[in-house]
């Protein structure tokens, strides 16, 4: 069978049993169950592919860069330098237990899924009703839902009684779908849209229904996300591709440089074994291999910070990618809006009320006065009654920063709806004790509304907030009304039973000049993205209730106005998508919402300055390499798939984007996966989300991520000036070394002294530049390129250029020892000025602009005590005679340790020169 291949929602219900050689009344035989079950197999989701522990492990330790530590290690214990060769062990252990943890935790979202199999089912078989195993599902099966029950399977409905189905797993959409069994002939629909199907891995919520089993297992919507996230694979990040690529060309400069230095020391008669030694050292110096280390530590420490903010980071390399963003596709409901309904727009016939947003009601001291809202608006106050009245949503006690009050529990709209009411001081609780219900007619998807009918001829005293309305009802009957029946549903729905509206707090008959102008008002505030309730009325008197139960009196109803909704913007969403333009970083709104209701949203956000919108359907026939040819220009994205949202994310990093990508279902798994940066919602989010996302927000905001987009970029900045640091200062250790013999200095360095500076300059200031803050203008210039090369931005240049000079500086103070007759002292005043022009050289590549006088030089205390620390074990090296065997050093009389700090200095003065000419030429401009 080829089942996957139907349209299945196009075909009416006995069609489908036809296709599938089926009965919608008796179900399938025990025996063809069986049959078809060995045919297509069992209804679970398969793993595939996954990775072994054992090769996750292996992958960890060939890197490049672990390659060139091990090497390093093993050289060290060759050389008896049995501490180095331990310490640079432990950073390869702990760097692979990091990265293999990590890879092995993502390799569970498979796992998360395979959670969400039904383990029973109730289905129909030989025409008795019998519980089975979900499992042993097969296309054709017919299958009973209740409320509460997860669908097991894709099925085709075939009855459907008031059912609603929650979908948010799949389609995002945070309301539940209501069902219905009709065809619907319409070729390329979202799953959102499909209306006559439910889908495995979708909760029932309310009513009952049965369906017919078209697809099972890894064929169902559920199954192709499962396919999907298995056959997406993990990205490198920048840093991680950046630090491939160094660690290529270091170990390339190291085997020069061994090449160089032995060749010419054994040309010069020096000893084979102390060449090679010598040779070795200097290429362990080429090699920063506190790099990995310095890496870890700058990503943990920049994950806590990001945890303070609300961001969890699940994989260490995703702090970095966060600064090379260039786009952030984010989810609409509860990312950019605050996922609530509220209230925006009362339109009662002839004019507009613009009505206060609250995120929750809290009671007023008293409520002896009418609302501001309802002074003189009759009309308003029967809307909110009704719309309080007309509803199934409660206000519970609630607090919220120390008040005390009422927050809505129940259906969002109808939530809203109480609120609304709320805030004018009619609460749903006293309202619903004078005016209690006597009778109701449920909503359903064929008649959509709803209708409550209310006792009111016991009422002695109205509210004060109801007086004006009572007055006019008064008026308008020349009896005293008995009973109120409220009405509330799709505006089209009640036209269709209304013959009056309500004007001016009096009524006239619904002509068609007044339906045109409410569908009119409809389509207007549907257009602005909101969802539209219309609310309706009728009295009624002793003996017109007696046959209510006919359902005859939602008929001749009094049309009063409309309630228009919105889920609000987040407030703080606005400045961050601001910041995010200005850092150069693209916001798109990917949502499985209405595509009016989506661009409201984005307009009101500028995510979108014009009306550009693509919806789901649009994406479906374009390819990925179609889609390139637009992504740059659409800023919304509606009525999406998981497949469409993948496409996205392909067609923007075919572009050459670094895309972040939210989301918090099942559908938005693969393309969390595929995306640079996978973010899930850690309020909403489903754990198959989680598994598969980089980082988790665990306030579901949108401006959470643009705040960890500026720690991102602080600390790629801060890798990069480590880098930028390590580099340059042995550099200057190498040219040292080169430059020596040709002015007559045979070994300016001993190769324990390389590796003491080494160890001393690149550890404890190396990792002081991973706390240095961020720079000011971090989120006010566009992403470095995710293509970039490590030494790009003239890294490279500074490299060489401060590596020349601080060796020079150094073979300077080695020469005036030789030049003023301190022959026992020529090595250690370069030993000293290297190590010393070292610690100015941190000071000052904090910043590639700023000059240190404008950062302050207390702004990184910890910088600032690590140079101190330095300059003392440098002391101690120089002066202490334990020490001074060890590393073959002489204690420097006073003039000569002033040389030395005043030569080191010069490294300092130099940068700090070229930052000032900078700012004075960019003030210039």
């Amino acid at each position: 069978m080829s089942s996957e291949e139907k349209a299945w929602y196009q075909l009416s219900p006995n069609e489908v049993a036809e296709y599938l050689n089926s009965d919608v009344h008796q179900g399938l035989s025990h025996e063809e169950a069986q049959r078809r079950l060995a045919e297509v197999g069992p209804n679970e989701l398969v793993e595939r592919g996954m990775k072994s522990p054992w090769r996750i492990l292996w992958e960890q330790l060939t890197g490049i860069m672990v390659v060139i530590l091990i090497i390093s290690a093993v050289i060290s214990v060759f050389l008896h330098e049995y501490t180095d060769a331990l310490v640079i062990l432990v950073i390869v252990v702990l760097n692979a237990l990091l990265g293999f943890t990590q890879e092995y935790q993502a390799e569970k979202a498979m796992a998360a899924l395979k959670k969400m199999a039904v383990p029973k089912v109730k289905v129909r078989r030989s025409g008795h009703l019998v519980e089975i195993s979900a499992r042993e599902l097969v296309p054709g099966d017919v299958i009973q839902l209740e409320a509460g029950d997860a669908v097991p399977a894709d099925a085709r409905l075939i009855e459907a009684v008031n059912l609603r189905v929650q979908e948010a797993v799949l389609t995002g959409e945070s309301e539940p779908v209501e069902k219905r069994v009709e065809p619907i002939n319409v070729e390329h629909l979202p799953v959102a849209d499909q209306r006559n199907m439910v889908f495995m891995g979708t909760v029932v919520t309310y009513g009952r229904g049965k369906a017919l089993v078209v697809r099972t297992g890894m064929r169902t919507e559920l199954g192709k996300i499962a396919d999907m996230i298995q056959s997406v694979g993990q990205e490198s990040t920048p840093l991680q591709k950046r630090l491939e690529q160094l660690g290529r060309g270091l170990a390339l400069a190291a085997l020069g440089i061994v090449a160089i230095v032995f060749t010419l020391g054994v040309l010069r008669g020096e000893s084979v074994r102390v060449m090679f030694q010598t040779a070795i050292s200097m290429a362990v110096a080429a090699v920063p291999e506190g790099l990995p280390a310095v890496v870890t530590i700058a990503l943990a420490l920049g994950a806590q910070r990001m945890l303070k903010r609300n961001a969890l980071i699940r994989k260490l390399p995703a702090v970095e990618t966060l600064g090379s963003v260039t786009v952030i596709c984010s989810d609409k409901t509860g990312t950019l809006t605050e996922n609530r309904m509220t209230v925006t727009v009362i339109d009662v016939a002839g004019h507009r009320v613009d009505f206060q947003e609250e995120v929750n009601y809290y009671q007023p001291e008293s409520d002896l006065h009418p609302h501001p809202l309802l002074t003189g608006q009759p009309s308003v106050a029967l809307m909110l009654l009704g719309g309080a009245l007309c509803n199934d949503a409660t206000l519970e006690p609630a607090e919220e920063g120390g008040r005390h009050g009422f927050a809505a529990v129940g259906d969002p709209t109808e939530g809203a709806l109480v609120i609304a009411a709320a805030q004018a001081n009619l609460l749903k609780q006293d309202l619903e004790s004078l005016f209690p219900r006597v009778q109701e007619w449920p909503f359903d998807s064929e008649r959509k509304r709803m209708s409550t009918l209310h006792r009111v001829e016991h009422v002695k005293e109205w509210p004060v907030a109801l007086s004006s309305l009572r007055d006019h009802l008064s008026r308008t009957w020349e009896r005293p009304v008995q009973f109120l029946m409220f009405t509330k549903g799709a505006v089209d729905s009640l036209l269709e039973v209304c013959d009056r509206v309500w004007v001016n707090n009096q009524i006239q008959p619904l002509d068609e000049t007044w339906r045109e102008r409410i569908v009119r008002a409809n389509n207007t505030m549907a257009q602005s993205g909101m969802r539209v309730l219309g609310v309706a009325f009728r009295p009624f008197w002793d003996g017109d209730e007696s046959d209510s139960s006919s359902k005859a009196e939602e008929s001749g109803l009094i049309f009063v106005g409309m309630f228009g909704l919105i889920d609000p913007a987040r407030p703080e969403v606005f400045q961050a998508v601001q910041v995010a333009k200005t850092a150069g970083i693209r916001p798109v709104m990917i949502t499985g919402d209405h595509p009016l209701t989506a661009l409201y949203i984005a307009r009101t956000l500028r995510i979108a300055e014009d009306g550009r919108v693509m919806t789901g359907r649009e994406l479906a026939q374009l390819s990925v390499a179609e889609l390139e040819q637009q992504v740059e220009d659409i800023p919304v994205f509606a009525r999406v798939s998981p497949e469409h949202k993948l496409k996205i994310v392909e067609a923007l990093q075919n572009r050459g984007h670094i895309v972040a990508m939210t989301g918090d279902g099942v559908n938005d798994a693969p393309a969390l996966k595929k995306a640079d940066i996978g973010v899930a919602m850690g309020i909403t989010g489903t754990d198959v989300s989680k598994e598969a996302a980089d980082m988790v927000l665990l306030d579901d905001n949108f401006a959470t991520i643009v705040a960890a987009v500026e720690e991102g970029r602080r600390i790629y900045d801060n890798i990069r000036k480590f880098i930028k640091y390590t580099l340059t200062s042995n550099m200057g250790e190498i040219m040292a070394m080169l430059l020596g013999p040709f002015v007559g200095l045979s070994l300016p360095l001993t190769p324990l002294q390389i590796l003491w500076i080494n160890l001393v300059t690149d550890g404890l200031p190396g990792l002081a530049l991973t706390v240095e803050p961020a720079e000011r203008d971090v989120m006010r210039r566009k992403p470095f390129s995710p293509k970039e090369n490590i030494f790009g931005r003239g890294l490279a240049i500074s490299v060489l250029l401060i590596g020349i000079e601080m060796g020079v500086i150094s073979l300077l103070a080695g020469l005036w020892a030789l030049y003023t007759g301190r022959t026992e002292t020529w090595q250690t005043m370069i030993f000293t000025t290297l190590t010393l022009a070292q610690m100015g050289n941190v000071l000052a590549i904090r910043s590639d602009r700023e000059p240190l006088i404008r950062l302050g030089i207390f702004s990184n205390p910890l910088l600032l005590a690590a140079v101190l620390l330095t300059f003392v074990l440098q002391m101690a090296v120089v002066y202490v005679p334990f020490l001074q065997n060890i590393f073959r050093t002489r204690p420097l009389p006073l003039v000569d340790l002033l040389v030395s700090l005043v030569l080191s200095s010069v490294v300092f003065l130099s940068i700090e020169a070229v930052k000032w000419v900078r700012l004075w030429r960019s003030q210039n401009r």
